[in-house]
């Protein structure tokens, strides 16, 4: 299944390494983007490396290859996989430098892209819905780290990450300084009350997620009010519906939060949204059909 991309050609998995002098290795320092394909076909690419371009500005981090070009091996790397549907990690880094931090003395920039499978939520999760906990670990803010920031430096979400794990849950939720709602560790975050789609807004330390996008403009095409609003803890604890999004998990019911049970899980809103992102897939994919979420 597996298929590796390294500056500017295929190569096989003992070939896929980069130096211990890699800036993005020492410091974290690059970007990155998690790609879904369908059909051997990237979905919404156009959006995924606009906001890797709009990331790698950010940080004065300048693309080694144009965006065609990217778009081209990215093309390349699914047809070199065995099969058709998959997930693509791109991935820039400021290259390989010195032991300083300075990024002046890397000379050049490193791209490389993974195509494998990816299982991020266990198949029983997706059924019974996941088990979340509000982190102690807060999000970065703003002025510290902008969350629109698709860095390499994930050690805040690992940290929260590992209470997750360590509180037997499947995933957790991370609060920014003020105590209020931001996203998951590696996914944005819905409630549903009173028939309303509510979600965090970026301002206050969500990702700008391209699922997330999917997901708002279905719930307007669907009539579904929505909105992004500040959420505290008590919102989702309260809510009607819980779920996640993301290119990684897709969409994840959520069935409790810190061990208060939620009404519904999946509930009917959850499932109208989860019918229509399966038929948007197979419709920008060029499928007929795809397998429905039963109402």
């Amino acid at each position: 299944m597996a298929a590796y991309w390294l500056n500017g050609k295929l190569v096989n998995r003992e070939q896929a390494t980069v130096s211990v002098f890699d800036h993005g290795l020492l410091y974290g320092d690059g970007v990155f983007e998690g790609i879904r394909f369908y059909r051997r076909k990237a979905f919404r690419l156009e959006a995924h490396l606009r906001r890797l371009s709009h990331s790698a500005t950010a940080i004065g981090l300048m693309l080694p290859y144009t965006l065609d070009e990217l778009e081209t091996a990215i093309e390349d790397v699914i047809r070199a996989c065995t099969e058709a549907d998959g997930y693509l990690r791109l991935v820039i880094t400021r290259g390989e430098g010195s032991l300083g931090i300075d990024p002046a003395l890397c000379k050049r920039a490193t791209a490389f892209i993974i195509a494998d499978r990816i299982a991020v939520v266990a198949p029983h999760v997706l059924e019974q819905g996941a088990k979340l906990v509000i982190a102690s670990t807060r999000r970065l803010p703003p002025d510290g780290l902008d969350p629109r920031l698709k860095s390499l430096n994930y050690l805040n979400q690992v940290l929260a990450r590992m209470e997750a794990s360590h509180a037997d849950a499947d995933e957790a939720v991370l609060l920014n300084a003020q105590g209020y709602v931001t996203e998951g560790t590696t996914d944005n975050i819905f409630i549903v009350r009173d028939g309303t789609l509510m979600t965090p807004p970026v301002t206050d330390g969500a990702l700008e997620g391209v699922t997330r996008d999917i997901i708002l403009q279905l719930a307007r095409e669907l009539g579904i009010t929505c909105s992004e609003r500040t959420l505290a803890p008590y919102d989702l604890y309260t809510a009607d519906e819980c779920f996640l999004t993301g290119t990684a998990v897709e969409l994840v019911p959520v069935r409790e939060i810190d061990a208060r049970m939620l009404h519904s899980c999946p509930g009917p809103v959850f499932q109208r949204l989860q019918n229509a992102f399966r038929d948007r897939i197979a419709g920008e994919a060029g499928e007929n059909s795809m397998k429905r979420v039963a109402s």
